[in-house]
């Protein structure tokens, strides 16, 4: 059947009236193919759109690692700061938008490729699009050259410890002190497995090397650097995916503070990304739930220079968030929830005193969600801030200023 996109949806599908979803098509395009389930899934473009564009990674049509490679960079930033209006319209929400900040091809520092044995060695890569098999990805435009330049140590690891019949995950970050590999779905350790798998963190020069959550060794630390102090996340701790996506929501979140934040609670604070650079000029108190994420935020304030008193909190903030008499204490917020947003914690911020917060959000939906909560609690939402750090994917980052009682 022929029909013409009309729009796309949240996962970057073209939607066709019907509903009718089509991958890799863009609004305004006609289209033909056969349809099953609601689902074109091998359309033919009739009538391409102005915005196409011929992909920049020769793996896109088989890979499923990005889904807008066929689309222009000017419409995919138009079409993610469309999909944040049009969550905050849901709510009935307007406010201003800044220029969208995108983060430069081949610039991620942190992925998950999946590994599997062959009789040959091993595939190493993303999913295919809309299938289960493994797609080697040797000329990936997404991640960082030196990420793909530790390739020969998983698939070293992937012949010592993976199975024909299971996928080994291989969690490759990009660190100060080289790359550092995080495994799960391999063989169970034993003795003799231990001291092999070590021996390979020496022979690739990794920084270090985990296994299901566990360290195996350490050859240099791997340091990641927010403001000024240098950090040793634990193994699988949450990082922003790129440098420059990263700098951006700082920025963000800096301004959304104001020139005189006084003392600041940075709540979901991870690591330190926020809690650290702030320090610089205001004390901060940085509470979240893993205490081994604390651990690694503190100790690397305690070893940089110039900054302010950081203190830590570990907590379960969906079910004990910090409540109106425990947020009195501070001046400005930084709120960096999961992907469901924090609802409990907003309730709480919506009854405080507090007169700036700098909200940072993965989810446009639940980010929405919770500005309706603030805003019908007598916040306004000044400006929001658009980041683009998952380039070529779905994937939308938000940041945002919300202000009561400030001129």
């Amino acid at each position: 059947m022929k029909t013409t996109i009309e729009r796309l949806g949240h996962h970057g599908d073209g939607i066709a009236p019907g509903p009718i979803f089509a991958p890799l098509t863009l609004p305004g395009e006609e289209i033909e193919g056969d349809v099953e389930g609601g689902r074109m899934a091998s359309p033919r473009i009739l009538t391409p759109s102005p915005s196409r564009v011929k992909a920049p990674c020769v793996h896109f049509k088989s890979c499923g690692g990005c889904a807008l490679q066929h689309a222009s960079d000017e419409f995919v930033a138009d079409w993610k700061v469309g999909v944040v209006k049009f969550a905050l319209e849901a709510q009935g929400i307007s406010a201003p938008f800044e220029p969208i900040q995108t983060s430069p091809p081949q610039s991620r520092r942190r992925a998950t490729f999946s590994a599997i044995r062959t009789k040959k060695g091993a595939i190493i890569g993303f999913h295919g699009r809309a299938s289960g098999a493994v797609i080697a990805v040797p000329e990936c435009q997404l991640v960082h050259p030196e990420m793909m330049a530790a390739m020969p140590a998983i698939e070293a690891i992937v012949a010592i410890a993976g199975s024909r019949k299971g996928e080994i995950k291989a969690t490759v970050t990009r660190a100060e002190g080289g790359c550092e590999l995080a495994i799960s779905g391999g063989k169970p350790l034993d003795g003799a497995l231990r001291i092999t798998l070590a021996s390979l963190v020496e022979q690739f020069k990794l920084a270090r090397l985990s296994w299901d959550g566990e360290q195996l060794a350490e050859r240099r630390a791997p340091l990641q650097h927010f403001g000024a102090a240098a950090v040793n996340p634990p193994p699988g701790a949450f990082l922003q995916a790129t440098p420059e996506g990263e700098a951006a929501l700082l920025a963000a979140v800096t301004r959304a503070l104001g020139d005189k934040p006084g003392r600041i609670v940075d709540l979901f604070a991870g690591c330190g990304t926020f809690a650290l650079p702030l320090a610089a000029r205001s004390e901060v108190h940085a509470v979240e739930t893993e205490a081994e994420m604390l651990a690694a935020l503190d100790h690397g304030w305690r070893f940089a220079k110039g900054l302010k008193k950081v203190t830590t909190e570990a907590r379960d903030l969906f079910r004990r968030p910090l409540l109106e008499d425990e947020l009195a204490k501070f001046d400005g917020a930084v709120i960096d929830p999961p992907r469901a947003g924090a609802e409990a914690q907003i309730s709480e911020l919506a009854k405080s005193g507090i007169k700036r917060i700098a909200a940072v959000s993965c989810n446009p939906v639940t980010f929405a969600r919770d500005a309706s909560k603030l805003i019908g609690a007598g916040y306004s939402l000044d400006w929001v801030q658009v980041v683009d750090q998952f380039r070529w994917s779905p994937h939308v980052e938000v940041a945002a200023q919300f202000t009561k009682g400030v001129r």
